[in-house]
């Protein structure tokens, strides 16, 4: 439990100057009784069971007083909460690399596979789309609730030349952020070549697209949207991808990473062409921490549907501050009640 204003808790000094107060009263009133003894009052203090109950009315009030002083203090408690995001990018990665078959039937089937359960796990409030890429990044799909159409822009995912990880990043960030303005001056783009399309973002732009009075705010913090890229390759052209991951941050935008194929730096002989299908883990996982999300690894299309379904639980649910002032007041209330109830039943006065 967290307090929201802990410099008020300095009030329950005021608790045990109460219980010096009721205690030095009971010898008080120990002294006057036997002073003024009578056959009655000798009677009631024979009688141990009232003497012990005439001390739970003031404990409770006691303990209601104490709970107060807590509530003035603003109690929160950390709890996990559910926190629907609206808008969910797959960035899927399209590379040639992706044909390679440690993970049966293909790195790029299982991907598919795993990314339709994702879908199908969704609520029904939250808009999904695609986002694919390879030398450089397409909108396969925007943004939409209509599964069948997510559903059939996985099926039309095509292998194509390249790893561009950043333009991946960014394309997605664009879909969330439609009028958004891109300042890439700071991003070291990569070399091109001639099958980049109008969907990725030229490094010319860098020049002369700037952010007016921009404001970037806590890594993490955007609680309606995210994206979730999956990638098998280490990135050879389009921007750099840690500082396109580190646009997303300064959005809020949290970028979920997902590794698959093998750790060892291999070589696929693809209709003549050799291509290298190492995983650049490093750069993934430095990825997800630099947007405070997480990184995944899966070697086999059943590891990757749980990683899917890991990434969904961790989408609903999330740790929150949620104050529970109203909880210390309302049991400080019900505990003063019965106070003043009992006192009554018992010596008809309250305390």
């Amino acid at each position: 439990m967290v307090f929201l204003r802990p410099e008020m808790l300095w009030l329950l000094l005021i608790v045990p100057v109460l219980v010096a107060a009721y205690l030095l009263l009971l010898r008080r009133k120990r002294k006057l009784a036997l002073a003024y003894a009578s056959l009655t009052i000798i009677k009631e203090a024979l009688d141990a069971a009232r003497q012990k109950r005439r001390h739970l009315p003031p404990l409770l009030f006691l303990l209601a007083f104490i709970l107060m002083l807590i509530a003035i203090a603003r109690p929160a408690s950390m709890i996990m909460l559910p926190s629907q995001y609206s808008t969910v990018i797959l960035a899927i990665d399209i590379s040639d690399s992706m044909q390679a078959s440690d993970i049966a039937p293909s790195r790029i089937a299982a991907a598919q596979a795993a990314a339709r359960n994702f879908v199908a796990e969704q609520p029904g409030n939250t808009r999904v789309g695609v986002v694919s890429f390879a030398g450089t990044a397409s909108v396969v799909q925007p943004p939409t609730l209509n599964r069948k159409e997510i559903l059939s822009a996985l099926d039309r995912l095509q292998i194509d030349g390249g790893t561009a990880v950043g333009s991946g990043i960014l394309v997605s960030l664009k879909l969330i952020f439609q009028d958004i303005e891109f300042d890439l001056m700071s991003l070291k783009p990569r070399p091109r070549d001639s099958r980049d399309t109008q969907h990725d973002i030229p490094s010319d732009e860098a020049s002369t697209t700037k952010i007016p009075d921009f404001k970037p705010v806590q890594p993490g913090s955007d609680t309606s949207a995210a994206i979730i890229l999956l990638s098998d390759g280490e990135t050879n052209r389009g921007p750099d991808p840690i500082e396109a991951s580190r646009m997303a941050a300064e959005r809020g935008i949290r970028v979920f990473t997902v590794g698959i194929g093998t750790h060892d730096s291999e070589v696929l002989i693809q209709k003549d062409l050799s291509i290298n299908v190492g995983l650049d883990e490093k750069a993934l996982k430095e990825i997800a921490s630099v947007t405070h999300a997480e990184y995944f690894y899966g070697s086999s299309a059943i590891e990757l549907t749980k990683i899917y379904k890991k990434l969904n639980s961790k989408l609903v649910l999330e740790k929150k501050v949620n104050e529970i002032t109203a909880l210390f007041t309302a049991t400080a209330a019900i505990m003063a009640m019965m106070s003043g109830f009992l006192s009554l039943l018992w010596f008809n006065r309250i305390l």
